[in-house]
């Protein structure tokens, strides 16, 4: 499609007229994209639960890490992201990102048709997946300058929520995909029960697992013709003034992704044990994920030329407190949804999965559980819940208020998490973990329903407290910061559950709702904000 040189949606006459059929195409082409990124970074949630079933020779910890590592390199990559579409048009951008998410898919698909593939392989893999995670911070920042201000609660809501139906789309085909041989190759045999939305997989049966990665290139490959014949580009003053050519952009999306791929690694590096490819030093996460931002934020301010003087403009966001209120309350959002959404298959998997019985006066955690329920059966249903709900948030918050709806969301993330956590602790010391496994799934499907809400109303504040200028690059910035939480939970959550205590995981983030909900009240809810319920 053509660029666009002139673009007013606050004018009415302009937008009934033909703003309304731009817009609409652009998010209808932008949600698929983003939804197959999600799915591609995402997947390590389910591949790593079958992995187990297949008996691959990875400890559970180490499997785990291969859900930080995506986690860790998608929430980076979303940094850069904020920016590109000032610096590259949003046509280039969504069409060459959407391409890039084929290169993990297809190294996927190779690598899991050997269980003899090396630990650092995966790990490779997981990196690139990050691809993914890094594309909704263009996508939303795109589709934030095509709506006008009283419509962008519901069109962000619609771009995110079902582009975040990505996790629940991957965490029910993936399952289906690997019952057969879809792209042939030789089947593994099942060491463990397996299953899918449908029922249990008896141990026995064969699994074509390196499905888990081809299916994709079933959507990527259309999906980057569609954008590119459908798509638009912006050159208004507001948006992307001075659009450079497609190569030249797809070189400027390439250097700034590298940084972040650079960030990323080197924070790994610094986190993770030896044996699995790390320093050893054993740095805390908390201090290393400041570190990898401001060092990400740092390099990519030392670019030259147009770049520089570019970012420089968009760098102002950071002299905004707001900006930063916005990226805390964010992160207990999508933060919560994005790293329950990693984690929930495989916590089911190891808590409920196996039988926790006292030998020797020693707890043990190793006995598969017959009556354990399927992860690949429930794991998609929390996140369904969470995207599907998430553009009623927005929805809700265009007619009441965005903060108002965070914070009703906040109190009920307390309370469920509590919740949670009381029912892991029961069934963690529990021969019979299945009897706790209805109010622990409940629970969490609470959770998961306030955080997608939540996602709809924390976007709606920022489309108000920001200017037309600095909206898209904060919706980009704040879901970079967010999405650690994919980093963090998976992190968190494997650390306790080899310490034997994943109910603590669970009070922490409580712990953590608990403080966005005084943040949210004081900027956007007491008598005197400035901002009062927007």
């Amino acid at each position: 499609m053509s660029d666009i040189k002139q673009w007013d949606v606050e004018d009415p006459k302009f937008w009934e007229s033909e703003g309304k059929k731009i817009a609409n195409r652009n998010l209808w082409i932008s949600i698929p994209s983003l939804l197959c990124g999600f799915a591609v970074w995402l997947y390590w949630g389910i591949i790593t639960i079958q992995m187990l079933n297949l008996g691959f020779p990875f400890a559970k910890s180490e499997l785990f890490t291969l859900m930080a590592v995506a986690g860790l390199t998608g929430a980076t990559l979303r940094i850069p992201s904020s920016f590109f579409i000032r610096l590259a048009g949003g046509r280039n951008t969504i069409v060459f990102t959407t391409a890039l998410l084929m290169i993990p898919a297809i190294g996927t698909g190779i690598a899991l048709q050997d269980k003899n593939t090396p630990l650092w392989v995966f790990q490779i893999l997981a990196l690139l997946s990050g691809f993914g995670g890094g594309n909704f911070a263009s996508s939303m920042s795109n589709i934030s300058f095509f709506f006008p201000k009283k419509q962008q609660g519901l069109a962000l809501g619609l771009n995110a929520g079902l582009g975040n139906f990505g996790v629940t789309t991957m965490q029910i085909l993936v399952p289906l995909v690997m019952t057969f041989g879809l792209f042939g190759g030789e089947p593994m045999e099942l060491v463990n029960t397996s299953g899918t939305l449908i029922g249990k997989i008896p141990a026995g049966s064969d699994a074509w697992i390196h499905n888990a990665g081809f299916v994709w290139l079933l959507f990527l490959v259309p999906l980057a013709l569609v954008g590119w014949w459908g798509m638009n580009n912006i050159k208004a003053p507001h948006v992307t003034p001075d659009l450079p050519n497609p190569v030249s952009s797809f070189s400027i999306i390439t250097g700034m992704l590298l940084i972040g791929f650079l960030t990323a690694i080197f924070g790994l590096w610094l986190m993770l044990p030896e044996k699995v490819g790390g320093s050893g030093f054993g740095i805390s996460k908390w201090i290393v994920l400041p570190i990898v931002i401001a060092l990400t934020v740092f390099l990519l301010k030392l670019l030259p030329g147009q770049i520089k003087e570019n970012l420089t403009r968009q760098y102002k966001i950071f002299d905004n407190k707001h900006t930063w209120v916005m990226s805390v309350i964010y992160t207990m959002t999508f933060g919560s949804f994005i790293g329950f959404a990693a984690a929930f298959g495989l916590s089911i998997k190891v808590i409920f999965g196996f039988q926790h019985i006292m030998v020797d006066g020693v707890m043990n955690h190793d006995t598969a559980n017959p009556n354990g329920p399927s992860a690949l059966m429930y794991a998609w249903m929390g996140p369904f819940i969470g995207a599907l709900i998430r553009p009623v948030g927005g929805w809700i918050s265009d007619k009441v208020g965005g903060a108002l709806v965070t914070q009703i969301c906040a109190v009920t993330m307390v309370g469920s998490a509590i919740g949670v956590a009381y029912y892991m602790q029961a069934a963690y010391a529990s021969a019979t973990p299945e009897e706790f496994f209805i109010p622990f799934l409940l629970l969490f499907l609470v959770l998961f329903a306030a955080t997608g809400i939540g996602n709809g109303s924390t976007f709606r504040t920022i489309s108000m407290v920001f200017n037309k200028e600095q909206a898209g690059p904060v919706l980009g910035w704040t879901s970079a910061v967010a999405a650690y939480g994919a980093f963090i939970i998976p992190k968190v959550l494997g650390e306790q559950i080899k310490a034997t205590t994943p109910e603590n995981a669970l009070y922490g983030f409580a712990i953590f709702y608990a403080v966005c909900i005084v943040i949210n009240w004081w900027f956007y809810l007491r008598k005197g904000a400035e901002f009062k319920n927007p």
